[in-house]
């Protein structure tokens, strides 16, 4: 009868632990039915073999029968624990959630792209531009350089304009900015022309040396603000110089206008004195020289004047001829009341006398 009973608790205790371990079994298979969490440093290396490997590994052999207990120590390990999996799980949970907090893109970002896109297509300038914003700042600024005064101050930025001619010349914009150039200084030499001819005789030579004067200063700095459309357009595509057309601009427009009516009044002017004063005629005649060297034959003497090697060398045979020229040239300006030579010998006299040592021992305070 005992041994009944204990044969009926054996049984009851081992149905028991089967239920307990099957019951263990479906838990740790669902765990690993689980999807694979991000990693972390919370996360088991994966080279490990997980739990439910570890129990599928046993064989069930090894289980012994002895005793409840032994059996139980012997044929299941204990599961991990799970607080690994908890927190990774938290930690996931965490992550959605900031996730979900964060704010969803928005259509700023995409502005903002559009917004640079629309800045680079702004740097574009279209014809519509250069006509509206740049040339009229080109104009005024040539404007005031043709007209300026030697010694004048213009308020202009050069950066700013050097800056216009070079955004015009990359946009494309050299051959309207060239032809543009053409016509503004055209236009004004054309006005400087028509002021000429109303000038009176013997206000002529000083009008023109004023207007030639003042071109030239103007070139100065005209060409060097345009040197990057001269270097990439007018060098490149035309072959030919900017400052070289601009000096032939005046020469067709004032120069070629004035010539046969300046020419004579130059010769008259030479033939009296001090008529006209020294500079003006040499800067006239160096000027145009410098237009067209051709003119030299209207009047090669006055050219030879101002300008080395227009005459032949001389020769020996006409040394006489030279001097009764100058001898002439000396009656001249005697009869004109100059008497420089007097005055030279003057001073020279005082200088001698002021440099004398009794002269400068009574300037220095001694007796």
């Amino acid at each position: 009868m005992e041994e009944s009973m204990e044969e009926e608790e054996m049984l009851t205790y081992e149905a028991m632990m089967d239920d307990q371990n099957h019951n263990n079994w479906e838990a740790a298979a669902d765990n690993f039915r689980q999807p694979p969490p991000p990693p972390s440093s919370s996360i088991p290396d994966p080279g490990r073999e997980p739990p439910g490997g570890q129990l599928l590994a046993v064989p069930s052999g090894s289980v012994d029968r002895k005793g409840p207990k032994e059996g139980l120590l012997m044929g299941l390990r204990p599961l991990p624990e799970p607080s690994g999996v908890i927190m990774m799980l938290k930690s996931c949970d965490a992550a959605a959630a900031v996730a979900k907090a964060a704010p969803a893109p928005t259509p700023s970002s995409t502005i903002n792209i559009n917004t640079s896109t629309s800045k680079f297509l702004m740097n574009v300038i279209t014809i519509e531009d250069y006509k509206s914003t740049y040339w009229p700042k080109l104009d005024g600024a040539i404007d005031q350089l043709l007209t300026q005064s030697p010694g004048d101050y213009i308020p202009i930025s050069y950066e700013q304009i050097y800056s216009c001619v070079y955004k015009c010349v990359c946009q494309q914009h050299s051959e309207q900015m060239y032809s543009d150039l053409i016509k503004k200084i055209t236009s004004h030499l054309e006005r400087v022309s028509k002021e000429l001819q109303a000038s009176p005789p013997d206000l002529y030579i000083e009008r023109f040396n004023i207007a030639l004067g003042q071109y030239m200063g103007a070139l100065q700095s005209i060409v060097p603000l345009f040197i990057y459309m001269n270097k990439f357009y007018i060098e490149t595509k035309l072959n030919r110089d900017l400052k070289d057309d601009l000096i032939k601009l005046f020469t067709e427009h004032v120069a070629e206008k004035h010539i046969y009516s300046l020419m004579p009044l130059l010769l008259e002017a030479q033939s009296t004195p001090f008529q006209v004063t020294p500079s003006t005629m040499a800067n006239i005649v160096k000027g145009l020289y410098t237009l067209r060297p051709e003119w030299v034959q209207m009047a090669p003497t006055l050219f030879s004047k101002f300008i080395p090697n227009i005459l032949p060398p001389a020769v020996e045979s006409e040394l006489s001829e030279y001097a009764a020229q100058d001898q002439k040239l000396q009656r001249e300006l005697i009869q004109n009341g100059f008497t420089r030579g007097d005055q030279s010998r003057k001073r020279a006299g005082d200088e001698l006398a002021y440099n004398s040592p009794s002269a400068c021992a009574s300037s220095r305070g001694y007796r």
